[in-house]
């Protein structure tokens, strides 16, 4: 076991697991720069004053996840001890950029291309990298299955069952609260240095919690709702300095011919252009 300090990046939208219920996969930079992924953990269970927002820094036991190959991948421990060391940075009220361009991408890889990337995580070299797309293309948006699997949802619902006996009802309904369900899989399409193209399937927790946000203000119009997802992620984002989180899934690492999916993005303002004026 050891103690490490990260800056936390990267949130996943929950998922459903038979085996640990209902869970985040967190990642993050240590300072010297490199990645260390932290599952599982679930985050929607933490104490308050251990729920951490991307971009804070945190602390917390850890040791090396035996059951996961991937070179990043630590298991959380003694959550109960985790301590948030810094919430994000602001400078007057707003993000400082500054601060988080320098630990996300000041002392570390920006991958460009892709099939070098894909190379090294098929050496078992890397499964969370930064990657900036030379161009986006497209943003494409897809339905599915509206609801969580019934046979993880009757298991987590037996485990509550049990835990009321030392519980209060109140108590075992929180244990029992399940995130509601994206009905739509999000996805950029890509072009990397050599213009080799791609797509790639987003599964940042932002991207979930803004379809619900925007759902809710669109009065439950999903049409709406996607449509103003599609505005951030293509319209907006597109227009900023934008970088991509990249992560591996342990399932599809070693035999899928790409295995990364976009687990986070990072948009800063584009620095201005400075025009050089020449006196004649």
């Amino acid at each position: 076991m050891e103690r490490k300090r990260v800056y936390i990046t990267v949130k996943t939208y929950p998922t459903i697991s038979g085996k640990y219920a209902e869970l985040v996969c967190t990642a993050g930079m240590l300072e010297d720069g490199s990645w260390v992924r932290l599952y599982p953990i679930p985050f929607r269970k933490l104490d308050f004053e251990r729920k951490y927002k991307k971009y804070s820094w945190v602390e917390l036991d850890v040791e090396k996840n035996i059951s996961d190959s991937r070179i990043e991948s630590y298991r959380p421990l003694n959550l109960d001890k985790m301590t948030i060391i810094e919430e994000p940075k602001l400078n007057n009220r707003k993000i400082d950029w500054e601060y988080r361009k320098k630990i996300v991408l000041g002392n570390k890889k920006i991958y460009t291309n892709m099939e070098e990337l894909v190379s090294k995580a098929k050496n078992a070299t890397v499964s969370l990298a930064v990657f900036k797309p030379t161009k986006i293309t497209d943003f494409v948006i897809e339905e599915t299955a509206r609801e969580w699997d019934k046979n993880k949802l009757k298991l987590l619902e037996a485990e509550a069952n049990q835990l009321k006996l030392f519980q209060t009802p109140e108590e075992a309904k929180r244990e029992f609260s399940v995130v509601d369900k994206v009905p739509y899989k999000f996805s950029y399409k890509i072009e990397d240095d050599t213009g080799k193209a791609s797509r790639m399937m987003i599964e940042d927790w932002e991207i979930g919690m803004l379809y619900f946000n925007c759902l809710r203000r669109a009065d439950n119009d999903e049409k709406a709702a996607v449509e103003k997802v599609r505005q951030k992620y293509m319209d907006e984002f597109t227009q900023k300095d934008l970088y991509l989180f990249l992560g591996t899934t342990k399932q599809f690492h070693y035999v899928a011919p790409n295995p990364f999916v976009i687990v986070g993005v990072f948009y800063p303002p584009k620095e201005p252009i400075i025009k050089q004026m020449t006196l004649f």
